[in-house]
């Protein structure tokens, strides 16, 4: 699809102007059964100078396109100055890109992007990514059909459409599955042994928590083994120590205690963890974003009575990867989910080329049911 005005892209300079960066996608999706709005007041907090404190590391510019006077995209310009400086990769990254079925939109925001990045004298671009492997990354080319988690995108099918005609080509790719959650007394005997055999040839110990206060001495170890989990991986910048009781305050609210698992070894040091969630789509998807009185109570109930769950982030110390302690972790997941209810679960984006983990969902009923990629180009 074409336009036949002309488009307008203006650059957001005041917080009004970032309200309506935040608020274009619900008139954009406003017609979806399958997109789910982020929280309207996080959104905002994220993209803000004043609050994330990830800008001690970045820049961003946002911008905004216009045709007689209507929004019709939005992009993030984004530069990491970690992953310029220590990692040597020259990359402005671009984020919150989302634009009506118009090819001419599209690509306007996109240049303003490598503007960005020429300024600064950068190689490539690369996107859709936020500013860290803590921000939502990865278009969606797979799975249109099925709602997106509270940690992750949706976009409609033409956007790939888009990438491809701008002359942009995949970089990283990411699989997501359903996992159909039995009885434990029905779950792979496979997965039950090997977790014992695990357990006792290494001395580990399992970790099962009732409170929230419970697992808070446990959260920056958590975080040090996401980054050496991850550290290997094309798509990854290190957490900043600066950045974690930012990320704790952001979803410690949202946790609830029994769905996250640790391991540890003879000395009470962690080996591994699981994080996981009780799914939030359905009800993010009738609160629209806001968080009002009804919306706390929706979210609440999502938090303690539901059948699904949302694996989030997995870690495993280097010396333990790939001794199959994950067998452990989900082994006790199995069990407290019989417990809460929670009879399916939807895996987070795993690189495609993690094949470790997706052997594990192997032993299980799974629907491998969404794919999702970053696009690039050499500037």
């Amino acid at each position: 699809m074409k336009s036949d005005s002309n488009i307008t892209i203006k650059e957001v300079i005041n917080s009004d102007e970032l309200k309506k960066f935040v608020m274009f996608p619900h008139t954009l999706y406003k017609d979806s059964k399958y997109w789910v709005a982020p929280i309207i007041k996080e959104e905002l907090e994220i993209l803000n100078k004043e609050t994330n404190p990830v800008f001690n590391n970045a820049i961003a510019h946002y911008f905004l396109a216009f045709i007689d006077g209507k929004i019709v995209g939005r992009i993030a310009a984004l530069i990491n100055w970690i992953e310029i400086k220590d990692l040597k990769k020259k990359k402005v990254r671009f984020g919150w890109f989302d634009f009506i079925d118009d090819k001419n939109v599209s690509k306007a925001l996109l240049e303003k992007v490598i503007e960005i990045g020429t300024k600064y004298n950068l190689e490539f671009i690369e996107g859709p990514v936020g500013f860290s492997n803590m921000d939502k990354a990865g278009m969606l080319i797979k799975g249109f059909e099925k709602k997106n988690t509270m940690i992750t995108m949706y976009n409609y099918s033409y956007y790939q459409d888009h990438m491809k005609s701008h002359g942009y080509s995949k970089l990283a790719e990411w699989v997501e599955y359903e996992l159909k959650i039995a009885n434990y007394d029905d779950s792979p005997e496979k997965v039950k042994k090997f977790s014992d055999l695990i357990l006792k040839r290494y001395n580990l110990k399992k970790l099962n928590f009732t409170s929230t206060e419970q697992i808070v001495p446990y959260v920056d170890q958590m975080f040090y083994l996401l980054g050496k989990t991850y550290d290997n991986l094309q798509t990854f910048v290190p957490i900043q120590e600066y950045q974690i009781d930012y990320y704790k305050n952001r979803f410690l609210k949202y946790i609830n205690p029994g769905f996250i698992k640790c391991v540890t070894d003879e000395n009470d040091e962690l080996v591994a963890f699981a994080i996981t969630m009780p799914s939030f789509s359905n009800a993010l998807k009738k609160i629209k974003g806001k968080v009002d009185l009804i919306g706390k109570l929706r979210l609440l109930h999502a938090k303690n009575y539901n059948s699904k769950g949302s694996l989030y982030l997995i870690g495993v110390r280097p010396d333990f990867q790939n001794k199959g302690v994950i067998a452990i972790l989900f082994n006790e997941l199995q069990k407290f989910y019989n417990k809460f209810g929670i009879t399916e679960v939807e895996t987070n984006p795993e690189l495609i080329e993690n094949t470790a983990i997706q052997q594990l969902w192997k032993n299980y009923e799974n629907n491998q049911h969404k794919n999702r990629a970053t696009f690039t180009k050499q500037i």
